[in-house]
């Protein structure tokens, strides 16, 4: 039985991802100032779509078009930029990535007694959503499992209140937690389901649990999350189609650009095919609007929100759409140390340090209307964006090998958990 599910499962990979036939990745960098500047440049003009971002100090790695290889290698050789593949054939090494979740969805199953976690491979969302209604049926005295809305398609947006007062005492800070707002970002829900798990089931450090109440939101763009594991792994966006006029043929907001913070004035496109179209108003997005109604209900006691992304292992800070500091920078900077310290501790030899700083300072452009600065915006002490560790090299696969997400998933857990308390002192 067990082979025959295996191979029905490897039947379907190789019929996914025609899409990307041809496509290439590319690492690129690092980079000077005035170099990332031009590559900003280069990414309208060959519709790059960067996985991880380029820094001074870091290779970014960047799909490229079949039709549009030879001049973006061209111009990096002009430009004096370094550059090398990071996957030849990006369909090939997607379909080695389904055979590495189909292999470790068999091994799980059979380690964990048929049951699928959504804390241990990359899951579709039907997995963690079962996994959320368990806790909040098993564990009715700390979890609460709530919706936040519909998303544009018609799927409830879950998400977990942790709490050991029910919300009740108003005095404990909290700390709001989500992921998936990329769709093809898998890494993020583990990180984010894992949490809810320390918070719930294994309970090491019952402080947090006395000390705080939490909010955990895995996935925030379900529609779009959906959409990568049934038609195209690399989608990013939401799948709304009412915000233009090209929206049934270009659907889907990037939700990282529609909060309502400076929208629209940097890092984005007017053209609602980009990967970076904000939408064609501020919380345009069913998904962002129901962040931001959860962000202003319990306003006066979040202590830290962290949004999870991938990839690139940083933590990253507001302002992001100009490169200045917020008031609260000192706490800001020396609370994501603490984190990233405590993940160095924790994390693998062969896993890239990260890198802490003001989100446009790191990454060497602007971006605005994200989470991170609204957040901080509105009133939130501590606003965080984690982009977790998350890319394979070239031979083994494109994305992470799933036996390595519960690794990533503990060392983020202990880095939030120094940053809750961070938190907590500074809260008070």
């Amino acid at each position: 039985m067990k082979i025959l599910l295996l191979v029905s499962l490897l039947a379907l990979a190789y019929a996914k991802h025609e899409h990307y036939t041809g496509w290439k990745s590319y690492y690129v960098g690092p980079a000077t100032s005035e170099q990332l500047k031009t590559i900003g440049e280069l990414t309208t003009k060959y519709e790059l779509d960067f996985l991880s971002h380029v820094t001074d100090v870091r290779e970014g790695v960047v799909l490229v078009q079949p039709a549009h290889q030879a001049g973006f290698v061209n111009e990096l050789k002009n430009l004096g930029l370094q550059y090398r593949i990071h996957a030849d054939d990006v369909k090939t090494q997607l379909d080695i990535d389904d055979q590495h979740i189909a292999a470790q969805r068999l091994a799980n199953l059979a380690r964990n007694a048929g049951k699928q976690m959504p804390y241990d491979n990359y899951q579709e969302l039907d997995v963690i959503y079962a996994y959320l209604d368990y806790i909040g049926a098993n564990y009715p005295d700390v979890a609460t499992v709530k919706s936040a809305g519909e998303s544009f398609e018609g799927r409830p947006i879950k998400y977990v209140k942790v709490s050991t007062t029910n919300f009740e005492d108003i005095s404990k800070p909290i700390i709001f937690i989500d992921g998936g707002i990329h769709s093809r970002e898998w890494i993020s829900p583990p990180s984010v389901t894992y949490a809810i798990k320390k918070l719930v089931e294994d309970v090491t450090e019952p402080d947090l649990l006395e000390r705080f109440d939490w909010i955990l939101m895995p996935v925030v763009n379900p529609d779009g999350y959906v959409f990568t594991f049934t038609s195209q792994r690399f989608w990013r966006k939401t799948r709304s189609t009412n915000t233009h006029s090209l929206s049934t043929v270009c659907p889907g907001v990037d939700g990282n650009r529609n909060y309502d913070f400076y929208w629209s004035t940097v890092g984005t496109s007017t053209n609602p095919c980009s990967d970076i179209y904000p939408g064609n108003k501020a919380f345009s997005e069913v998904e962002t609007k129901a962040v931001s109604d959860l962000l202003h209900e319990h306003l006066a006691r979040i202590a830290m929100y962290l949004t999870m992304h991938s990839y690139g292992s940083m933590i990253l800070y507001p302002w992001g759409h100009d490169g200045t500091l917020s008031n609260n920078a000192l706490a800001l900077h020396t609370v994501g140390i603490a984190m990233a310290d405590k993940i160095y501790e924790a994390s693998l030899s062969h896993f890239p340090r990260y890198v802490v700083g003001n989100s446009l300072l790191v990454l060497g452009y602007g971006i605005a209307g994200s989470a991170e600065d609204y957040a901080h915006y509105i009133g939130i002490p501590l606003s965080f964006t984690y982009e977790l560790p998350g890319l394979g090299g070239g031979f083994d696969g494109f994305h992470l090998n799933p036996r390595y997400i519960e690794q990533v998933c503990d060392e983020t857990w202990q880095g939030i958990a120094v940053g809750a308390r961070r938190a907590g002192d500074l809260f008070r």
